[in-house]
């Protein structure tokens, strides 16, 4: 995958969140949220169910908007030419009704990505390329997820995000998405994923965000947290506790 993913990047970071509240219905989910995201390579968003995680990561993508606060790519706010140089994987990937390659020719077009050998390289390092006329609507849950990174990379974003996306899937899926994921991230390419999977964290991030009740109660280099997580709630979440 291209190195220019890496000279995006950096006009890019660092990520500044400053004092961000989102309320829906009444309810407080994001509270004063701040922080910075300066690290390279992979920042884990971590939490118990309900603490934001996911709401947060819409927030630095555009699709929610704070009611107050701001969030700042290298001092410039969030706006559509950022956008541009971001990519998301859902949990629950969107599939075309089309081939596999074709899903990926409609992305690869948009950015004018002509050439089908470059579509046909992602689908190979996702292991999808002997599947490329087969009808994506029939591919198994790990292999739609595994076109939908293929999507989200051919592009060559400055920053990936993912959001759950790897729950609930086979063994083989994940090692091939995480092997993706830390091969790009090599490269340059800024990544950001929430994950409830305490492993995948511990094999993946480089730091961690961790959420409770809509507000940061840590942000932590990946060895530290593991190793003496400072916060209460953290405490007791990799200890395998409930946490209210």
């Amino acid at each position: 995958m291209s190195n220019q993913t890496g000279m995006v990047q950096r006009g890019l970071m660092p990520i500044t969140v400053q004092n961000i509240t989102l309320t829906l219905n009444e309810r407080m989910l994001i509270d004063d949220l701040s922080c910075i995201i300066k690290s390279d390579g992979m920042s884990v968003i971590m939490g118990p169910n309900g603490a934001g995680k996911s709401l947060f990561m819409r927030c630095l993508h555009g699709l929610a908007k704070p009611d107050m606060g701001q969030i700042l790519y290298a001092d410039t706010p969030l706006d559509p030419l950022i956008r541009q140089q971001q990519s998301l994987v859902f949990q629950t990937p969107t599939i075309l009704r089309r081939t596999v390659l074709a899903n990926l020719l409609f992305v690869a077009r948009q950015r004018g990505i002509d050439d089908p050998k470059i579509s046909m390289d992602y689908l190979a390092q996702l292991q999808l390329d002997h599947l490329a006329q087969h009808p994506a609507r029939l591919l198994s849950g790990g292999e739609k997820q595994r076109l939908a990174l293929a999507r989200a990379l051919i592009i060559n974003p400055a920053i990936l995000f993912l959001d759950e996306a790897t729950s609930n899937l086979d063994p083989a899926s994940i090692e091939t998405i995480e092997t993706n994921l830390q091969s790009v991230s090599k490269q340059g390419m800024k990544i950001i994923l929430v994950t409830h999977d305490i492993g995948q964290a511990k094999r993946l991030a480089d730091d961690v965000l961790f959420l409770h009740h809509g507000k940061l109660a840590e942000h932590s280099p990946a060895k530290s947290f593991f190793q003496k997580p400072k916060s209460g709630a953290a405490k007791a979440y990799l200890a395998g506790k409930l946490v209210l």
